[in-house]
C-alpha cells in the first residue's frame, strides 16, 4: 500500500515537472543543390565561407531571396549607369528647374545628387511599396516555403512556361544578377577611386 501511495505521488509530481529541453538541431534539411537555379559550372556550388551551412532552412531561403533582389536591383542600376554615361536621357524636365538633358551631362552619382528631395522621396516610396508586395504578405512567406519574390514593376506571368525553361531562366537571372553586382560596384569604385578598375580608367563616363 505504501509503495502504491509513493508511486502515485512521484507520478503526480512528474506531471508538473518541466520537460527536459532537447537541444535544437541546426542541421539543414535543405542545401544549395536543392535551391532553384544558380549553379555555375565548373563551380556548381561556390560557397567558400560555408554561409549556406549557417542557420536554418529559413535562413538559406532568406539568403536566396536577398540574392535575387540585390541582383535585380544591380541589373537595373548597371543599365541605368551605362545609359547615363552614354549620354542618353528622357526628353523634357525632371522638375521645374532641372532637365533630363542636364542630368545626362553629369556622372551618374552627380546626377543622383542633383535630383530634388521630393524626387528621391518618390523613388524610395516606390521601392518600399515594391518591397512590401514582393515579401509575400498576401500569402505564405518564402521563408516558410512560399514563392520567392517576383518582379513587381512590371509583373510577369510565367504560368505558361515549362519547368525546364523556368529552371534555365532562374539560373540565368541569378548569374546575370551576380555579374551586375560586380559591374555596378566596379563603376562606383572607379568613379570615387580613379584607377581602381583599370579597364575603366581614363573613361570620362566614370569620372
Amino acid at each position: 500500500m505504501k509503495t502504491a501511495i509513493i508511486a502515485s505521488v512521484v507520478a503526480g509530481a512528474a506531471a508538473f515537472a518541466p520537460a527536459a529541453n532537447k537541444p535544437a538541431s541546426t542541421q539543414l534539411s535543405a542545401s544549395l543543390s536543392e535551391l532553384d537555379g544558380g549553379s555555375s559550372l565548373p563551380l556548381p556550388n561556390f560557397d567558400p565561407l560555408k554561409l549556406a551551412e549557417q542557420g536554418s532552412d529559413e535562413t538559406l531561403r532568406w539568403y536566396r531571396a536577398a540574392e535575387l533582389k540585390h541582383g535585380r536591383c544591380a541589373m537595373v542600376a548597371t543599365v541605368g549607369y551605362l545609359t547615363n554615361a552614354a549620354g542618353y536621357h528622357f526628353p523634357g524636365q525632371l522638375s521645374s528647374d532641372i532637365s533630363f538633358e542636364s542630368l545626362a551631362a553629369m556622372s551618374p552619382p552627380e546626377a543622383w545628387a542633383a535630383v530634388p528631395i521630393a524626387g528621391k522621396a518618390q523613388i524610395l516610396v516606390t521601392i518600399f511599396a515594391a518591397e512590401l508586395i514582393s515579401e509575400g504578405y498576401q500569402g505564405t512567406h518564402y521563408m516558410k516555403g512560399g514563392e520567392y519574390p517576383t518582379m513587381v514593376f512590371p509583373a510577369i506571368d510565367f504560368s505558361g512556361v515549362s519547368k525546364e525553361t523556368m529552371e534555365r531562366k532562374r539560373t540565368s537571372e541569378l548569374n546575370n544578377g551576380r555579374l551586375a553586382q560586380i559591374a555596378i560596384l566596379s563603376f562606383i569604385s572607379e568613379h570615387y577611386i580613379p584607377g581602381s578598375v583599370p579597364v575603366l580608367a581614363n573613361n570620362p563616363g566614370w569620372h
